[in-house]
């Protein structure tokens, strides 16, 4: 098939995505979060929206319309301060919202989160991140040739393919969370510390948001 690169560059690819999809970062943050605070479902939720959110990201790469909104400083300003300013909320809501991740003594009580506010924490997360774009636009076209006839099935190839990558890692960090509930929940000085932890993590990314830049 004409999208599908060689053998060679899959190799590489598969080994890089897996390597970035280890690496921490706001969409994993908030997978274990919502996993603790919310179980499996709402965290599930998150995955979802953060894969759509990277479908959007490769299409717009594949179609070149990234490029535009990194060459405009004030499209570019307003996606990070409104990155920035999602990150923030979030991290807020660990810290003074009670706690955050507060377990249920009741192992059958109803879940506060759902899996739709799961899928519109991870979407808003991931797209309101520049970083995300920026990657994108760095990372996918180092596998193809821009004399390619085929380089924009290829960078659709290529960007589905990644999320194919980054979904056993996803899964195991959402249910390795959920596994550690009954420990935490004997732990409750534990569960507070990962309140401020977690709020601490995403003002970090926050900060980081507001300080990328385009070139």
């Amino acid at each position: 098939m004409t999208f599908i690169p060689d053998l060679d560059t899959l190799i590489t690819f598969t080994l890089a995505g897996l390597l970035l999809s280890l690496t921490p970062g706001p969409d994993m943050t908030l997978q274990i979060s919502r996993s603790l605070r919310d179980g499996p479902v709402a965290a599930l939720g998150v995955i979802v929206g953060t894969n759509i959110g990277l479908c959007v990201h490769t299409t717009l790469v594949a179609l070149g319309v990234s490029a535009l909104i990194v060459a405009s400083p004030m499209a570019f300003l307003v996606l990070k301060i409104g990155g920035a300013a999602y990150l923030l909320w979030l991290a807020v809501q660990a810290v003074f919202k009670g706690s955050t991740f507060q377990l249920d003594d009741n192992p059958d009580a109803p879940k506060r989160g759902s899996f739709t506010s799961g899928l519109l924490n991870g979407l808003w997360v991931n797209m309101l991140n520049p970083k995300v774009i920026i990657f994108f636009m760095t990372f996918l076209p180092q596998f193809v040739k821009a004399s390619d006839p085929h380089v924009t099935g290829k960078l659709f190839f290529l960007g589905f393919y990644f999320i194919l990558i980054g979904l056993p890692v996803a899964f195991g960090v959402v249910f390795g969370a959920h596994g550690l509930a009954g420990w935490l929940k004997a732990n409750r000085k534990v569960l507070r510390g990962l309140d401020y932890t977690f709020g601490g993590v995403f003002s970090a990314f926050a900060v980081k948001i507001l300080m990328t830049q385009a070139r």
